[in-house]
């Protein structure tokens, strides 16, 4: 510590300590209190989770009337560490936070992109049109708002793009955003996209107790995923390195700092069908699916769902849901960023540790809309203190969301009633079902009414799976969550498949325009979701007027003596047991072999430590399980904090739970720290030996080529260039040489549409150009001998030039313009003459994946000539040998000779026809997408 550190000691440092031991002894008042130093840790010494340290930090800034930034707030992670930020304060009082007053004013009218087929559309509509409104105010720093606006991110976008181009991104690769709330995480995302790449949000750390849990995860996202680039926060380079080693796709991990390129044009031009997300969801086995999105899909849900609530012109939209999960991502950005409505964000950090900072929020920048877990409105309700509700106004929220799991009437009613004071208006409460199958939502309930509630009887739903009304003592209230959003359809089937009457639990199945085609690189998981046009959502539900109940998960049901249950209403009682963590309790069933049936076993959070209180617990756990269920559980764990699994969006892994309570013999307990960062490291050793061992094959196999490229080469060097006039027997040596050469190094070339290349031997070749490997492959593929038209600047090499030479190659200067000129007059008199010609379009190549713009020259000698054009798609070149790497792998080519295309015309407007079908057609032949075009001002030869 530093002297100054050591001077608070003396002052501060006794006063806090009493404070956190007292603190300790009420949250846990049957155990001991521990020894308490300066440097003792909050959470593996002191027990301490997320929400207990949020509420002694609130503590500690009442009592010494400091406020500190989320951030450091957040890392606090012994009392030494809240010490420091004490000494660094300088005894700032709190300050309330204040509302930015110069918000743009809104438009006359709500005018969003409807004519959009992409975001990038709905992005670039905005920063062209209003490029100065402001798109997103950061909350977080409650006395320095920041904003971006629209212009703003566009521009960082364009910025990150280009990094990502620069990096050999291609459109269609795939890039992890491992980043936390923030400007870099909406220019990153922004940029991925204008880079024609796919975006995959993958969450960052919570705390460090699951930590190796947590990289295990995202490793099995990048590996079905194909991650090539991910971007995470400055400094966490080396902890994510461990991850390559299980992920051998994953090439750079790179900050968003080291990405940002110079801001230049966009070389890529987004359609609907691209894939624009993919959205990770956790399988019965805990096992991740990305969803697929396209950009259809998005716009066609944010469409229906900004319909459903009326977004107009006035409104403002308060969220800190986190930008991994697809709530927080598509409804709370993606869709003000459609319709051009301001979003005030805060990191969900900040909600955890300051509730009460959300509906401050709300109330200061007079929002409109905001949507929450039913877990949110839980905290609010419970955990905020009075004083800390002074001058909020909840009287402009029209529309409160509630989704993303299990609605709660108990938790509605109690959050209405307590802000009600505060001009919160039930009819505000929105309940909502979703799921990233759908894009995001599927049901809304209607606007303005507020909460319906079914009351039903707990014994029929479990017996008969019919809902009907509840006598007084067999009551389960379940929340409506609407009907099916417009153009969306909802069905309830039975084991077969078949439609049940309404009030009669089933599967949910649904069809809609904003469903997704399937998982990605995940066919079995696809086929099982999908069949005749309906999409399992794997939620057990009925129908009563039109209106849709949840019920519980499929994979989740329990079934006891012939009755079926589901885990949500028992754990939802055992979380309000006092000595039980709140929303820290899994119930599960095990099938018995013998009996058929499932033991239910309870699996519950808790602090306590002293056998009285864990009697104590298991005692009221049973009675609950008895009031619920009619039979007490087979099994009750209690387990220490921390413990039970859930997913990035907080939800209880009920499967991967109940198989590590089975490993463990019940014991789940977090590893320390040390322990974890060993397993991780031996667990990375077999995969960095497998993938050393996969590099060094790599390296020998680059190397063989090579040492057989001049054996080969160098003979027919010498016994081409020494008769170079003979050219066609220069081509044909070499010829024989390429196709000896590829056979030699393992690479399968096919060559298809060779017979409809003899037959049109008048016309044109165009190829597309995406490796030095690509003259090889047409020297070796192609049937008779050609006049390759090429760069001039191939002619400085003085071995390559003598041997280009001697097979004819012509070689054009791009760059002056006068002897380009008169290079294409040359061109146009060969063409009609009849010579055979081939042109490479683009006039280069990189190593992004996509076909460039083609150059005029070759379709001004075809139209001039009035030679039809034969396309030339070569694929798998890049792949073999891309730009930049000089040490090729093995792998296969494919050369399509296509269709000839006719010339229509002989002017300009001819020659610009041609050249789009030709490149339309090479890009279908070769699977790659063609990047924008962008027309020069005058026309340049070859």
């Amino acid at each position: 510590m530093t002297d100054h550190i050591d001077t608070l000691e003396g002052a501060m440092a006794p006063r806090l300590l009493k404070l956190i031991a007292a603190f300790c002894a009420e949250i846990n008042p049957c155990a001991p209190v521990p020894a308490i130093t300066p440097d003792s840790r909050f959470d593996s010494d002191l027990g301490l989770d997320s929400l207990a340290r949020s509420e002694l930090m609130s503590r500690i800034e009442k009592t010494f009337h400091e406020h500190f930034p989320i951030e450091l707030f957040s890392g606090a992670a012994t009392p030494a560490d809240v010490l420091r930020l004490l000494a660094a304060s300088g005894n700032v009082s709190m300050r309330m936070p204040q509302a930015l007053a110069d918000f743009a004013p809104p438009p006359d009218q709500l005018d969003p992109p409807a004519h959009a087929q992409t975001l990038v559309d709905a992005l670039r509509w905005h920063a062209t049109r209003r490029p100065s409104q402001r798109h997103i105010v950061f909350a977080d720093d409650p006395s320095h708002a920041q904003t971006m606006t629209y212009e703003a991110l566009y521009r960082s976008a364009r910025r990150v793009a280009h990094g990502l181009r620069a990096l050999g991104v291609a459109p269609g690769d795939t890039v992890a955003l491992m980043l936390p709330t923030g400007r870099d995480y909406f220019a990153c995302f922004a940029g991925i996209l204008l880079a024609g790449a796919i975006a995959v949000p993958v969450y960052p750390p919570a705390h460090a107790a699951r930590l190796a849990d947590h990289l295990r995860r995202h490793v099995a996202i990048l590996v079905n995923a194909a991650v090539r680039t991910m971007i995470v926060p400055e400094g966490t380079e080396m902890a994510v390195a461990l991850v390559r080693a299980w992920a051998p796709a994953l090439e750079r991990v790179i900050a968003p700092g080291a990405l940002m390129g110079p801001e230049i044009g966009e070389s890529y031009e987004a359609r609907a069908a691209d894939i624009a997300l993919l959205q990770y969801t956790s399988g019965s086995t805990g096992t991740p699916k990305g969803v697929v999105l396209t950009h259809a899909n998005l716009l066609a849900n944010i469409r229906t769902m900004g319909r459903s609530i009326d977004v107009g012109r006035h409104d403002v939209v308060v969220s800190w849901l986190p930008l991994y999960h697809d709530m927080g991502l598509i409804g709370a950005w993606l869709a003000p960023l459609y319709f051009g409505i301001p979003l005030v964000l805060m990191s969900p950090l900040t909600f955890i540790a300051r509730p009460e900072r959300w509906l401050q929020a709300i109330g200061l920048y007079r929002a409109t809309i905001t949507a929450a877990p039913n877990f949110a409105y839980a905290r609010c309700s419970s955990s905020i203190a009075p004083d800390d509700l002074t001058g909020i106004d909840l009287s402009s929220l029209r529309v409160a969301i509630c989704g993303a799991e299990p609605v709660s009437a108990r938790t509605m009613r109690a959050f209405a009633e307590r802000f009600a004071s505060y001009g919160f208006d039930a009819r505000a409460l929105t309940p909502v079902y979703g799921l990233a199958e759908n894009t995001l939502g599927l049901t809304f309930s209607p606007l303005g009414r507020g909460m319906r509630v079914d009351r039903i009887s707990r014994t029929y739903l479990a017996a008969s799976r019919r809902a009907v009304p509840a006598a007084p003592d067999d009551v389960l209230e379940l929340v409506s969550c609407g009907a099916a959003l417009p153009g969306n359809t909802v069905r309830i089937v039975d084991v077969d498949g078949c439609d049940v009457p309404e009030r009669v639990a089933g599967r949910i199945e649904f069809r809609s325009p904003s469903a997704t085609a399937g998982y990605y690189r995940n066919v079995e998981q696809t086929g099982r979701m999908i069949h005749d046009g309906w999409l399992d959502t794997g939620d057990i539900g009925y129908l009563a007027d039109g209106e849709l109940y949840i019920t519980g998960r499929a994979k989740d049901l329990v079934i006891r003596a012939g009755r079926h249950f589901f885990p949500n209403e028992l754990e939802e009682a055992v979380s309000r047991l006092r000595g039980v963590r709140q929303g820290c309790v899994a119930v599960c069933g095990l099938p018995d072999a013998t009996t058929g049936t499932d033991q239910l076993i309870v699996i519950a959070e808790t602090r306590e430590t002293a056998p009285e209180a864990l009697a104590r617990i298991r005692v009221a756990i049973n009675d609950a399980a008895l009031a619920l269920l009619g039979g007490p559980p087979e099994r009750i764990a209690l387990v220490p904090p921390r413990s039970i699994l859930k997913t990035s969006s907080g939800k209880i892994r009920h499967a991967d739970t109940l198989a590590l309570y089975l490993r463990s013999a019940g014991k789940l307990r977090p590893q320390p720290h040390w322990q974890q960062w060993a397993g991780l490291l031996a667990d990375s050793l077999v995969p960095m030996c497998r993938r050393a061992g996969t590099r060094a094959l790599e390296l020998a196999y680059g190397g063989a080529c090579w040492l057989l490229f001049p054996v080969i080469g160098v003979p027919v060097w010498f016994a081409t260039t020494l008769r170079a006039t003979d050219t066609a027997r220069n081509w044909r040596i070499a010829s024989r040489a390429c196709r000896l050469f590829i056979r030699l190094v393992g690479i399968r070339l096919t060559v298809r549409g060779i017979e409809s290349c003899r037959a049109r031997r008048d016309a044109i070749l165009v190829a597309n150009h995406a490796s030095y490997l690509d003259g090889l492959v047409l020297l070796a593929g192609l049937p008779y001998p050609v006049c390759i038209v090429a760069k001039e600047e191939l002619t400085a090499n003085w071995i390559a030039r003598p041997f280009l030479q001697s097979i004819g190659v012509y070689f054009v200067e791009r760059h002056d313009h006068v002897r380009g000129i008169a290079a294409e007059k040359e061109l146009i008199a060969r063409a009609a003459a009849g010579e055979p010609l081939l042109f490479f379009a683009e006039g280069t190549f990189a190593r992004a994946a996509g076909v460039r713009p083609f150059r005029l020259g070759a379709f001004v000698a075809a139209c001039a000539a009035h030679r039809p054009a034969m396309p030339i798609a070569i694929a798998g070149t890049r792949a073999i040998l891309p730009d930049g790497r000089w040490l090729p792998r093995r792998g296969e080519i494919t050369v399509s000779l296509l269709d000839p295309i006719e010339a229509c015309g002989e002017d300009i407007g001819a020659a610009v026809g041609m050249r789009d079908s030709v490149r339309a057609a090479i890009a279908r032949g070769c699977g790659e997408p063609m990047l924008s075009m962008e027309l020069s001002a005058r026309t340049q030869a070859g």
